[in-house]
């Protein structure tokens, strides 16, 4: 699954978590290209991500709040999610 993935990929048994530093153009469009490539796996792989509970979580200052999609959703932003029992926020 993670073979060609540029960004660092966490997976759990039902769950995976993708990220990237995106402050450049290139981490933005590099991240981009990873969500485009697990959706196509997981359609070739007769797979589906539940996109309705895909988040984009933005981290640091001056972000730009970059929107992303994961095939043809837009994925929303959150302002924290619960990992492994622990709050995660901006």
């Amino acid at each position: 699954m993670d073979e060609g993935i540029e960004s660092f990929i966490n997976k759990f048994v039902d769950s995976n978590k993708l990220g990237a530093c995106v402050d450049l153009l290139e981490g933005r469009k590099g991240l981009q290209r990873d969500l485009e490539w697990l959706d196509g796996w997981a359609e070739s792989n007769k797979m589906k991500f539940n996109k309705s509970k895909c988040r984009v979580l933005h981290f640091g200052h001056n972000n730009p709040l970059q929107c992303f999609r994961l095939g043809m959703v837009w994925l929303d932003s959150g302002q924290a999610e619960r990992d492994l029992v622990v709050l995660v926020d901006s």
